[in-house]
């Protein structure tokens, strides 16, 4: 029973450490989320390299009702937690069903465009096999009720 005790504690710390920690550089400056990292793990909507970037969200609504949608369907979404709610931004958390790894999911409200810009990043790894643009591409067919 011991032998087993001392893997069975390593594996529990190696699985609860897979969260990462939250990245210093998220939120909006100067109207602009962070830019992806060159590991395939991100899209943005504000990325300039096509192979992380997707095209934003449109909406012809007030920004208040546009936001409310967004954090509708975030909290339809299992095992995501809202972090932050302010005027234009929203960041939720999204964790993987076995390993528990953390992706960071931002928005940007942009109302004189009508636009949501947002990025969807893994904390840890470098490959995601396609789960955040899935993600974003799940989220943008609810957005616009398809």
């Amino acid at each position: 029973m011991k032998k087993l005790l001392l893997p069975f504690l390593l594996s529990l710390v190696f699985f609860l450490s897979c969260s990462g920690r939250r990245p210093a550089n998220l939120g909006v400056v100067q109207g602009r989320l962070a830019p992806c990292p060159d590991a395939p793990h991100c899209v943005s909507s504000q990325s300039e390299d096509e192979s992380h970037r997707m095209e934003p969200l449109c909406y012809i609504t007030s920004k208040a009702e546009a936001q409310e949608k967004l954090l509708t369907i975030l909290r339809s979404m299992k095992r995501t937690r809202i972090i932050s709610i302010k005027d234009e931004y929203l960041h939720a958390e999204c964790a993987s069903a076995i390993f528990r790894y953390v992706d960071d999911v931002e928005f940007y409200l942009n109302d004189e465009q009508k636009l949501i810009h947002f990025r969807s990043s893994s904390r840890l790894g470098y490959y995601d096999v396609g789960v955040n643009r899935g993600r974003m591409e799940k989220i943008r067919e609810k957005f616009l009720g398809n």
